[in-house]
Order: C-alpha cells, then sequence, then structure tokens
C-alpha cells in the first residue's frame, strides 16, 4: 500500500511556506531545495521541513493538502508551528 505524505516547507531567510503532498517526501525535498530548475519553489530557497502528515490515500492527502491551504487551515498551522 502507497503512503502519501502532506508537508509544509518554510523558508526563513523570505518568511514563506509551502504546503504540497507526495508519495516520496526525501525525493521532493531535494526537488524544492536543489533539482528543480522553474516554479516557485525555487525562489525562496532554502526550505526546511516543518510539519508531516502521513495519510492513506492520495484523495485523503489532496484533501487535507486542500485544507493547510485554505485561510482557517494557514490559521490552524500558524497556532501549531512555532519558530
Amino acid at each position: 500500500m502507497e503512503e502519501f505524505v502532506v508537508y509544509v516547507l518554510y523558508s526563513e531567510k523570505y518568511r514563506k511556506h509551502y504546503t504540497g503532498f507526495t508519495t516520496s517526501l526525501i525525493e521532493r525535498f531535494k526537488s524544492h531545495n536543489k533539482l528543480t530548475t522553474k516554479g516557485w519553489t525555487i525562489r525562496y530557497r532554502p526550505w526546511k521541513v516543518v510539519y508531516i502528515e502521513f495519510c492513506n490515500s492520495k484523495q485523503e492527502a489532496l484533501s487535507r493538502e486542500k485544507f493547510l491551504k485554505s485561510d482557517s487551515g494557514r490559521r490552524w498551522l500558524k497556532d501549531k508551528l512555532i519558530y
């Protein structure tokens, strides 16, 4: 059974968050920090992982990612995460 990971990255230098999901967190993290040559996340490197959740299905991960990107989800993250 494939496991999905919802993750939140944070750029201390730029004070930006990025939320996404993957089946391979380590490879995806490398992609955000080093491998990708285009896209939104390259502008705010370096990133660190500040939050992860494990999901049992792609649909569950998509739903959770969507919530964390909403206003109430961002507030929930802000209350939960301390840097």
